[in-house]
């Protein structure tokens, strides 16, 4: 027993199976109720409860283990739930809290409806996502929840201080807790628990009467046993389960039977296309999942794990290295793959997550796509009008890029969509699109302020549009151009300032034309693309740390290979050069309409500058490191019009001053940018990148010229555009180590 105060002066637990039983012991064990007693139809078993000392005290009736009590848990089958209820109604408390733990809500919610006239505040329904194959009071396990879910379904009405109790008594036993509605929990679990279950004991039931049916268990492999199992579960439980949740069950049903029978025409029919999509579908989707609940892939879930990097300080750094693929091209490349005709082959793809995120999101929308296998991915287009609706919200993870241009490729798709993303993204503008999309035609909602989620509502017809766009962006001039793919007329997009042309640049590439008036970029709808193959040249903005800190580091010296030297991306390299870097460019050639180059670069003393402000949209997101490389510089670096930095996953320019400050250098922050006196020393300490991958790989750098360790928190983003970047940087000589990283 800890020493806390108990959340609950006495539990009443009804019904002392597995789940009961597991909750009272738990219960007592962690000291979260003055005194739990039970409650069951079987005298043997809540005797036997009592001796064992999972109770407190054994009720002789349901009225005595009612009273008094301040939370009655009903842990009965889930089709006996109405009638305890009726019994116990005399009995409970105006201030108590009634929960039970069956797996379906609606019925439950039904049953009290039924019996109280009204679903009470201080009814809080729930489900411990937990169990085991035994069963009975010998089985309760007072760690049966410790590591997972449970989940909670209050009503709007539900009173917060009686949720937020529930809440830590099951915390307090080790689970985590989620609340969803009660509609979404029966229609998650049909499909997650339920559907399994049933296709388990058809399957065994089906098998176990085919003659051979020895033969068939005795050679079964251990996939099919692992798989059946469950079919070994209680069959009165699961009886009470699937009537109880018929509607989400038959729902769920409905949607596997309509796809198993389209396997079984296109198997009928030698359809090999039909099954790869499925196939190479499936697969993905399991890869994907595994990978974001494990915690290696989006690390904003309930089950983030927090990432930091420990830095100590560092020398010269050297060697011969190719960073990852170009994010941006990697975004585009399954984005126009996925919408030719024909099959596009891509090399040099960043397995990055923002990247992953796009890839099965155009699966969710019916594009097969095999890999990614080391960089290589094989996309079957399905042609401009080919994308289907997607079953549920798009997830973008932290990708900006991939929200803004989703949303002009799906403003005239003919299926409505909706796009999310983690809570970096969710807090960043969207209206940037949504507003000159609205005047194409597009109908798109959004959250509070312009943000995501955004839905889309299809059938919408687009008319080009001439836009002039206030602030030079990339995200919005591309997403502008996807939709004229698909509007009336033309849609010309003119910038006040060069901004990365990729879009253009690949779209041709797919032998759409885009025509090019200056600073005005324009398309005609109604066109198609044709695939092609693309060799991702390496990220320039991923090379930026590593100019960076070849820069900083006192006699390093260092190769970058394949990095793309596009036009309007190279600000970093004629920024760095300006102020003094010793950066040559070897080997100059072409790969897919993308200048590409290697590139050497040794330590140089650095001086300030006035960054050209004609500069700042070619290295919008090099930044970061560029403050870097100010503070190591001789004399004064100043930025201005540079205001994009403060909507990005974070804002940039406030948040390195905070960072550099913690490392005890000082900067002036402007509405615009920022100034930064060189030469300041770097001490240690502790940075926060507020969840930013470049902050974090920022501060990295920074290392390399600092008087003691360096610490920078949450961390766990890097892997949204750098996948290996720890391993890279310590092969470079960067003392670096991550600490809860997988």
């Amino acid at each position: 027993m800890s020493g806390q105060k108990p959340l609950f002066k006495r539990v009443a637990i009804i019904g002392l199976g597995l789940i009961g039983g597991s909750l009272a012991s738990a219960i007592r064990r962690h000291g979260l109720a003055g005194s739990v007693v039970g409650a069951d139809k079987r005298p043997d078993e809540l005797a036997l409860g009592e001796e064992l000392g999972i109770i407190d005290e054994a009720a002789a009736s349901i009225e005595e283990a009612v009273t008094g009590s301040d939370l009655v848990v009903l842990a009965v089958p889930v089709r006996a739930t109405r009638s305890v209820l009726e019994e116990i109604r005399p009995w409970l408390g105006a201030d108590t809290v009634l929960t039970d733990v069956g797996s379906t809500k609606s019925s439950f919610v039904s049953d009290v409806e039924a019996v109280f006239g009204a679903l009470s505040p201080k009814v809080i329904p729930g489900h411990p996502i937990a169990g085991s194959e035994k069963s009975g009071i010998r089985a309760a396990n007072p760690e049966l929840f410790a590591k997972h879910k449970v989940i909670l379904t209050p009503g709007d009405n539900a009173g917060e201080p009686d949720v937020a109790r529930l809440k830590a008594l099951w915390e307090g036993c080790g689970a985590t807790v989620l609340t969803m509605s009660v509609a979404y929990h029966d229609e998650v679990l049909a499909a997650t628990s339920h559907l399994p279950h049933l296709i388990a004991f058809s399957l065994v039931d089906t098998l176990a009467g085919e003659d051979e049916n020895m033969d068939i268990f005795r050679y079964a492999a251990g996939g099919f046993r692992d798989f059946t199992r469950i079919a070994a579960s209680d069959p009165v439980m699961w009886h009470d389960i699937f009537l109880s949740n018929r509607d989400a069950v038959l729902r769920v049903i409905d949607h596997f039977t309509h796809d198993l029978d389209q396997l079984r025409t296109a198997i009928a029919q030698q359809d090999s296309a039909t099954l790869l999509r499925v196939f190479s579908r499936a697969k993905a989707a399991r890869e994907h999942f595994s990978k974001m609940l494990s915690g290696q892939a989006y690390v904003t879930h309930n089950t983030e794990k927090p990432v930091t990097f420990r830095l100590q300080p560092g020398s010269a750094i050297s060697g011969d290295i190719r960073v990852p693929g170009d994010k941006s091209m990697s975004h585009r490349s399954i984005m126009l793959g996925a919408l030719a005709d024909g099959i596009t082959e891509v090399k040099g793809f960043l397995e990055g997550e923002d990247s992953l995120a796009t890839l099965q999101a155009f699966r969710d929308m019916g594009v097969t796509i095999e890999g990614p296998d080391d960089g290589f991915v094989r996309i079957h287009g399905v042609g401009i009008k080919g994308l289907q609706a997607p079953r549920g919200p798009l997830y973008l993870g932290n990708s900006g890029t991939a929200m803004r241009l989703f949303a002009g490729l799906l403003a005239a798709q003919p299926f409505d969509s909706e796009l999310t993303g983690d809570a970096s993204l969710s807090k960043r503008p969207m209206g940037r699109v949504a507003d000159p999309l609205r005047a194409m035609g597009a109908v798109i909602d959004t959250a509070e302020g312009g943000r995501p989620p955004l839905k889309i509502r299809g059938g919408q017809h687009l008319t080009g549009i001439h836009y002039e766009m206030p602030v030079a962006s990339a995200q919005v001039k591309s997403c502008l151009l996807l939709a004229g793919l698909y509007a009336d007329g033309s849609t010309s997009v003119t910038e006040p300032a060069p901004t990365r042309d990729h879009t253009e640049r690949m779209l041709a590439g797919f032998g759409y034309h885009v025509h090019r008036d200056g600073a005005t970029a324009s398309v005609s709808g109604g066109g198609t693309l044709t695939a092609t193959n693309i060799d991702v040249p390496a990220d320039i903005s991923s090379a930026a740390f590593f100019l960076v800190a070849a820069s900083i580091a006192p006699g390093s010296d260092l190769i970058l290979r394949h990095v793309g030297m596009n036009p309007t991306r190279v600000g970093v390299i004629n920024i760095l050069r300006q102020m003094g870097a010793n950066i040559e460019v070897l080997d100059e050639r072409e790969i897919g309409g993308e200048p590409v180059a290697d590139l050497r670069v040794r330590s140089a003393n650095l001086k300030g500058i006035d960054i050209p402000e004609d500069q700042v949209p070619l290295a919008i997101d090099e930044f970061p490191v560029l403050f870097i490389a100010a503070a190591c510089a001789s004399g004064r670096t100043v930025l201005r019009g540079a205001e994009e930095l403060r909507v990005k996953e974070s804002d940039r320019i406030q948040v390195m001053a905070d960072g550099l400050a913690a490392l005890g250098v000082e900067s002036e922050v402007t509405p615009d940018g920022i100034i930064i006196e060189g030469g300041q020393a770097i001490g240690g300490g502790t940075v926060s990148s507020h969840g930013d991958h470049r902050i974090a790989m920022s501060f990295a750098v920074a290392s390399l010229r600092a008087a003691g360790e360096i610490e920078v928190k949450d961390c766990a983003n890097v892997a949204t555009s750098f996948p290996g970047f720890v391993e890279l940087a310590r092969n470079t000589g960067i003392n670096i180590s991550a600490e809860g990283a997988e």
